[in-house]
């Protein structure tokens, strides 16, 4: 696989179960899972720090941190993330946040011999109007959506990174694109939370004050690809274990429903027994948004938890750590 496939499957990571590890954020929906999945597989030797601990936007500390733990493997899942709202009030700070965190740990990754590194973006990097469902191949290809370019020039500018560090310096550097995520630790903020755990935390809260319908925006017809972040967290592994070429990978389930299918799950699944009403007369959102994760499914990955199966574990995790 690439300049450097026959070199890194010397020493095969699944193998090194007391290399040191650094997961840049370990404490948000995606560093979670990768963390408890590593766990899970016997990998011990963990560094994991809280952002008051280090701040990956603090060149000086970050550097500081490397030279002085030297981990082997570097799992880049720390980023400032938000929905359209926060997207459109701060700017600059997905823009310039973003670009020092992931600046940082791949330039301080690589002058302090980190063996290899997986950066993980975001199916966001694509163009607004790219064909579906979206290949790898598709990224610079036209216009981004511009509720969220801020946040995705700089998660391009990750690839990109990577994509020289590997070029000039032969270095191990490998990207992942994930599609939309959700599971333990998701976001259930009433305002700037993503739709599915949107949904679960309005049926939920209609089911315990005995409301008679939820209104939920649109026609429900636009088509979303949801994965489950343990299943993204074992795909993570996966390609750290497997995968060491140029391009990045993307990292979806490859199944669609529909915003009403998943309405109707997730009303399911929480036990909401009153009536599902459309406002057709609110905006639809993108028609189709899936991602083809053909390049990952070629080389043997593919995910193993169905989305009832998802939507009832993170209903468990939604009552046991967010209902106050």
């Amino acid at each position: 696989m690439g300049d450097l496939g026959q070199e890194t499957c010397n020493e095969s990571f699944m193998m090194d179960k007391l290399g040191k590890i650094f997961v840049a954020g370990h404490r948000g929906l995606v560093g979670s899972a990768i963390v408890r999945k590593l766990h899970e597989l016997g990998f011990e030797n963990l560094v994991l720090k809280t952002h008051k601990e280090l701040d990956l936007t603090r060149q000086a500390d970050v550097e500081k941190f490397f030279s002085e733990e030297k981990p082997k493997y570097v799992i880049v899942a720390a980023a400032k993330v938000g929905g359209i709202h926060a997207n459109n009030t701060y700017p600059a700070d997905f823009i310039a946040i973003n670009l020092q965190i992931q600046t940082n740990v791949i330039d301080a990754s690589y002058r302090n011999g980190v063996k290899k590194l997986l950066f993980l973006g975001s199916s966001c990097i694509y163009p607004k109007f790219a064909p579906q469902p979206i290949t790898e191949d598709a990224l610079l290809t036209g216009p981004l959506e511009p509720t969220n370019e801020w946040y995705a020039i700089a998660k391009i500018a990750g690839i990109k990174m990577c994509q020289a560090y590997r070029l000039q310096y032969k270095w191990d550097a490998i990207s992942g694109m994930p599609t939309n995520l959700y599971g333990p630790n998701d976001n259930f903020h009433p305002e700037n939370s993503h739709v599915l755990p949107a949904l679960m935390r309005r049926f939920h809260e209609a089911k315990v004050s005995g409301a008679k319908e939820v209104v939920v925006w649109g026609t429900g017809s636009p088509l979303r690809e949801f994965l489950h972040v343990d299943d993204l967290a074992d795909a993570v592994i996966f390609l750290m274990d497997k995968y060491s070429d140029f391009p990045h990978v993307n990292m979806g389930s490859g199944i669609e429903v529909t915003i009403k299918e998943l309405a109707e799950l997730v009303k399911e699944v929480v036990g909401f027994g009153g009536e599902l009403k459309w406002d057709s007369t609110k905006p639809d959102g993108t028609p189709r948004k899936l991602m083809d994760s053909s390049r990952l499914a070629s080389m043997g990955w593919n995910p193993n938890i169905s989305l009832r199966d998802g939507l009832v574990d993170t209903y468990k995790w939604y009552l046991e750590n967010y209902i106050q």
